[in-house]
C-alpha cells in the first residue's frame, strides 16, 4: 500500500486511528477508496483482522472493499476481516449470542416473505378484516417499530403510533405485533428487524457480553452512516462505548432513505455523540466536470441542515446543463426521445444515458415514446410500466371485457380483488372446460361446473354477470369512459387505494397514470378521427405490453430507466432529470414539511451527481393527471442552480431563448388519490369549432396542449370535417380534426 496514492483530504482521514472520526465523503470523492485504505493501514499497524469490523449496506460494498483490501495487503487477512451488512455481522453474533435471548443456535431467519405469511395467520386468526388490517401495512409498521427499538410492550407508549392506528381504524395493531413476535419465538426464529433489534437487547441487557464484544472489535467502521436508522445507530454507539475507536464514513447532502427509517441526524449530530470527534471532508469530485459539481453545489446549500462543504472538481469545465421545457408531458416524452438519440449518434452508448424520474408511474410515457422509436431501455432495480401487478390487473380485466374468450385474463381477474372464488373452484372451472371442449367462458356462462355449492355459484354468476356488462358497454363507451366503469365496478379500484404505505401509492399513481393514458389515447384519436373504442386502444397498447419484445439482457446496450432512489451509487456519461415541476419534484407530499423538503433538495442533488459529463433537465408546462390536462409550475429547484451554469439557449422554448422559469403561482394540487382522484368521462364537444377552422391556414404557427409547437402543412375539407395537417417540432407530422384539435394560433 502507498499512502501517497491518495490526495490530502483522504491521507488525513486514513491516519486517523487515535479518535473517534466522521468522514464527509461528497459525490465522487473515493469514499470506498478511504474506507479500503484505512482497513489496510490499520493491518499495517499491528491490528489483527479479527479485530476490525467493518460494516455496510449490501452484500455488493462489502465484497468491493474485501477484494480491494486483498490486493493492498494479503488475502488472507482479507479473508479474516469481520465485514459484511449490518444484518449479516449481527445474524453471526446472534449465532453465538442467541441462547441468552432464548434461541437456539440454529434459529431461522425469516425473510420478507415468510415474514408477511405470518402476519396474514395471525390477522385471520383474530377474525381482523384485511382490508383494514392491510399485512403488508401491518408489516411496515412492525418494522418500524423495531427500527426504533419500540417492543410489543411499548408499542402503544408512542403517540405516533397510536394515534396513526386510531385514524386508520387500526387499533389492534399492538396485538398483531405482540402475537406475531411470540410466534416467531415459538418457531425459533427472527425476521430481519430482529437481527438489530435482537443485538440492541443482547448488549443492552447484558453488559459482560457488550464488553467481550468490546473487547473483539478495536475498530468499528460504518459505511453511508446517513443510511442508518435508530436501531443501527444506537448499536453502534454500544459496541465502541470502551475504546471510542469508530469511523463512519457518508455523506449528509445523500441522505434520502428517511421512508425507510434512515435518520439524518445520526451524521449530522455525530460528534455530539462522540465528543473530540475528528471531522474530515472528502471535497474533490473525481466523477463529473466542474459545471456539474459547482451547479449541484449551489442547489444545495439552500438546505439549512447540512454540514458545509465546498465540493469541486479539477476535470474539465464540461458542457453547460440543458434544460428543456415541453408543453405537455406527451412534448416532454418527444423530447427526452430526440435528445436520447441525439445524444447516441454523438458516440453516446445507450448504456452510459439514464432517465430518472421522481416516481415509477413517470415510465409509461417515455417507454412507450422509446418503443415507437426503436431505443431499446431497461428499467433498473425495476419493473416495466406494463408489467406492474396493478397494471397486469387492469388490462386483464379490459382485455376480458373485449374479449369473453381470454383464458389468461380471466384467470387472472377472477378473484381479484378477492371476491370469494379460490384457486379450487377455478380449477373445477377449466376441468370442466377442458372435459366439455368448451371455452371456460361458456362453461363459467351456462353454470354447469360440477361439484360448486350454491354460495360459489351465485359468486361465480355475479362475476359473469358483471364481465357482460363489460362487454356490452365495450361497442358503445369510448375506451376511457369504459375503463373508469370497469376500475370501479370490479373493485379494483377500492383495492388499489386501500392503502397508505409508499409502496401502496406507488400502486394508485401507477393505475391513475395507466388510466390518463386511456384518457389521452382517446383525446389523440378523437382530434385524428381514429377509433376510441377499447378494442383499438389495446391494439395499440400490445406493442408496449409485449414483454418478451420489450425485454433486454442486462449487459445489453440499452438506456437505463429508473427513480432517482434507484440511482444512487451509480454513475452515467449522460443524464436526464425528467418532471422538473411542482408538485411532482419536489413531491406534493413535502409541500408542508421543511424538512421533507430539504430531503427532495438531497434527492435532486443525488440525481445531479450522478452524471459525468452532461445533465439534462426537463419539465412539462402541463401534464395529463386525473383525466384531464393540468398546468404545471417548474421545480423551484430549477431556480436555485444559477443560470450560468445553463446553456445560453433553451431548445424547445419560446423563441428558442432560454430562461430560468419563474414560478409565478403555486401549482394548482393534485388531485387527492382516492376514490375522486379518477376523473369523470371524457365529453367531447359535437360540433365543429368553427372559429378554429377559419382561423387556421396553411403555413400557420399553432400550439397543441399535448403535442407543442408546430406548422400546418395542409387543410382539407371544410366545416365538420375539416382536417388540418400539421409538422410537430418534437411529435411528427400529424393529421387533425379541427372539430376536436386542440389548438391554439402562435
Amino acid at each position: 500500500m502507498n499512502i501517497e496514492d491518495l490526495n490530502d483530504s483522504q491521507r488525513e482521514a486514513v491516519l486517523c486511528i487515535d479518535a473517534p472520526s466522521l468522514v464527509i465523503a461528497g459525490a465522487g470523492s473515493g469514499k470506498t477508496r478511504v474506507l479500503t485504505y484505512k482497513i489496510a493501514y490499520l493491518l499495517e499497524q499491528g491490528f489483527q483482522p479479527w479485530n476490525i469490523l467493518a460494516l455496510t449496506f449490501t452484500n455488493k460494498a462489502a465484497r468491493e472493499m474485501r477484494d480491494r483490501i486483498a490486493t493492498l495487503v494479503s488475502p488472507e487477512k482479507a479473508a479474516s476481516l469481520w465485514m459484511g451488512t449490518f444484518h449479516s455481522i449481527f445474524a453471526r453474533i446472534l449465532r453465538i449470542e442467541g441462547h441468552r435471548l432464548g434461541y437456539d443456535t440454529n434459529y431461522t431467519i425469516y425473510d420478507t416473505a415468510d415474514s408477511l405469511s405470518l402476519i396474514k395467520l395471525v390477522i385471520r386468526e383474530m377474525n381482523l378484516d384485511e382490508k383494514v388490517y392491510k399485512p403488508t401495512a401491518i408489516q411496515n409498521r412492525i418494522s418500524n417499530a423495531k427500527n426504533r427499538l419500540v417492543l410489543p410492550s411499548g408499542y402503544l407508549s408512542v403517540r405516533e403510533f397510536r394515534d396513526s392506528d386510531n385514524t386508520l381504524h387500526r387499533a389492534l395493531t399492538s396485538e398483531i405485533y405482540n402475537r406475531y413476535q411470540e410466534r416467531c419465538k415459538q418457531a425459533n426464529a427472527m425476521d430481519f428487524d430482529d437481527l438489530l433489534l435482537n443485538t440492541w437487547l443482547l448488549f443492552k441487557h447484558n453488559p459482560e457480553v457488550a464488553a467481550q464484544w468490546q473487547e473483539r472489535f478495536h475498530f468499528v467502521l460504518v459505511d453511508e452512516y446517513q443510511d442508518t436508522n435508530f436501531a443501527q445507530h444506537q448499536i453502534i454507539r454500544l459496541l465502541t462505548d470502551k475504546r471510542q475507536r469508530v469511523c463512519v464514513v457518508g455523506d449528509d447532502a445523500q441522505s434520502i432513505y428517511s421512508f425507510r427509517g434512515a435518520d439524518i441526524d445520526n451524521i449530522l449530530h455525530f460528534r455530539e455523540s462522540y465528543p473530540g470527534a475528528r471531522l474530515f471532508k472528502l471535497e474533490r469530485n473525481y466523477r463529473s466536470t466542474q459545471t456539474i459539481v459547482n451547479a449541484a453545489g449551489s442547489l444545495i446549500r439552500n438546505n439549512r441542515e447540512q454540514i458545509a462543504k465546498q465540493v469541486f472538481s479539477e476535470k474539465e469545465v464540461g458542457s453547460p446543463i440543458a434544460l428543456f421545457s415541453a408543453y405537455s408531458d406527451t412534448d416532454e416524452a418527444n423530447i427526452i426521445l430526440r435528445e436520447v438519440q441525439r445524444a447516441h449518434r454523438a458516440g453516446i452508448s445507450y448504456k452510459g444515458i439514464a432517465i430518472l424520474y421522481r416516481t415509477n408511474a413517470q415510465s409509461r410515457k417515455i417507454e412507450d415514446c422509446f418503443l415507437y422509436g426503436h431505443v431499446p431501455y431497461r428499467i433498473y432495480a425495476g419493473t416495466s410500466f406494463y408489467q406492474r401487478e396493478e397494471i397486469k390487473d387492469m388490462l386483464c380485466y379490459l382485455r376480458l371485457a373485449v374479449n369473453l374468450y381470454d383464458e389468461e385474463s380471466l384467470r387472472r381477474i377472477i378473484n381479484k380483488p378477492a371476491r370469494g372464488i379460490g384457486d379450487t373452484t377455478v380449477g373445477k372451472l377449466f376441468i370442466e372446460a377442458r372435459r366439455a371442449e368448451k371455452p371456460v367462458w361458456d362453461v363459467l356462462k351456462a353454470g354447469t361446473c360440477p361439484d360448486l355449492n350454491a354460495g360459489t355459484q351465485t359468486r361465480l354468476k355475479n362475476f359473469c354477470e358483471m364481465i357482460e356488462g363489460f362487454h356490452q358497454r365495450s361497442t358503445t363507451d369510448d375506451a376511457h369512459t369504459l375503463a373508469l366503469h370497469i376500475a370501479a365496478e370490479s373493485g379494483l379500484r377500492d383495492y388499489v387505494f386501500s392503502g397508505h404505505e409508499p409502496e401502496d401509492l406507488s400502486r394508485q399513481e401507477n393505475l391513475q397514470e395507466l388510466l390518463d393514458g386511456i384518457a389521452s389515447f382517446v383525446e389523440d384519436n378523437q382530434e385524428q378521427g381514429r377509433g376510441t373504442l377499447l378494442s383499438d386502444y389495446l391494439q395499440e397498447a400490445s406493442l408496449s405490453t409485449d414483454f418478451e419484445r420489450n425485454k433486454a439482457d442486462k449487459d445489453a446496450d440499452c438506456v437505463n430507466m429508473m427513480t432517482v432512489h434507484s440511482a444512487k451509487g451509480l454513475e452515467f456519461p449522460v443524464v436526464f432529470i425528467v418532471g422538473l415541476e411542482e408538485g411532482l419534484f419536489p413531491s406534493e407530499m413535502s409541500a408542508d414539511s421543511p424538512r421533507a423538503l430539504e430531503e427532495e433538495r438531497r434527492l435532486f442533488y443525488v440525481a445531479m451527481t450522478r452524471a459525468e459529463r452532461q445533465v439534462i433537465l426537463t419539465y412539462a408546462k402541463s401534464r395529463f393527471r386525473n383525466g384531464k390536462m393540468e398546468f404545471s409550475n417548474p421545480s423551484r429547484f430549477i431556480r436555485e442552480i444559477p443560470q450560468q451554469y445553463f446553456s445560453s439557449r433553451q431548445q424547445g422554448g419560446e423563441n428558442g431563448q432560454r430562461t430560468v422559469p419563474r414560478i409565478e403561482q403555486r401549482m394548482k394540487p393534485l388531485h387527492s388519490l382516492n376514490h375522486g382522484g379518477f376523473a369523470s368521462a371524457l365529453q367531447p364537444s359535437s360540433q365543429p369549432n368553427t372559429t378554429m377552422v377559419s382561423a387556421i391556414k396553411e403555413g400557420c404557427t399553432v400550439l397543441h396542449e399535448r403535442f407543442g409547437r408546430g406548422v400546418v402543412q395542409a387543410i382539407e375539407g371544410t366545416g365538420f370535417d375539416a382536417k388540418a395537417t400539421v409538422r410537430f417540432d418534437n411529435a411528427g407530422t400529424k393529421v387533425l380534426m379541427l372539430r376536436f384539435a386542440k389548438l391554439t394560433l402562435q
